[in-house]
């Protein structure tokens, strides 16, 4: 989920998440209301429904429409579950944890594999090497250049074993050779 969706997605929870807006979308769902009505029915000051229909507006959730000296506000009930299918969907509350799961999951392979920036060991586990991997990559410029003596003395820094290393991004597709000229192509 992007920060957009996101930041939508809070607006809409947030809208959602007080009492005296879920009643009144609960009275508008009846009747269009005014808020006069609205006011009475909640026990509220009319500034405060007002305020509160504001914010409801600003989500398009209810419309507005006048009838004579009064303002009638009306409840955009297919506008409503529009939003609840669009950001309840299944994929979309599930990108909500599954980026924060990835990442806190990127940074306990690093701390366990690195001491300080010394990769202590290089790990079996193919998906945890390409974290670790990835790292290493993040060390190269994208679009440089570099020699395979270049190559080592980056790698040194971290790990004795360079050979193992470059094969490695190669293999994974992080690191491009051709003629002992390697470039970085992926990685974080």
């Amino acid at each position: 989920m992007g920060e957009e969706e996101l930041a939508a997605a809070l607006a809409f929870f947030k809208a959602l998440a007080d009492k005296s807006r879920l009643r009144i979308l609960g009275l508008l769902a009846d009747r269009p209301c005014s808020v006069e009505e609205l006011a009475a029915s909640l026990g509220l000051r009319t500034p405060t429904v007002s305020h509160h229909l504001q914010t409801l507006r600003r989500l398009g959730l209810v419309g507005m429409r006048p009838e004579g000296t009064t303002h009638l506000y009306t409840l955009d009930l297919s506008r409503l579950q529009s939003l609840g299918r669009q950001l309840l969907a299944p994929e979309k509350v599930a990108s909500l944890a599954a980026q924060d799961v990835e990442e806190a999951w990127q940074h306990k392979v690093l701390r366990d594999f690195f001491s300080g920036e010394e990769l202590r060991e290089i790990p079996a586990s193919r998906k945890k090497r390409l974290v670790v991997l990835s790292w290493l990559a993040s060390r190269f410029e994208q679009d440089r250049r570099y020699t395979e003596r270049e190559v080592n003395e980056v790698l040194r820094r971290h790990h004795p074993d360079v050979a193992t290393l470059r094969r490695e991004f190669i293999a994974t597709g992080l690191m491009q050779r051709h003629e002992g000229v390697y470039w970085r192509t992926g990685g974080a």
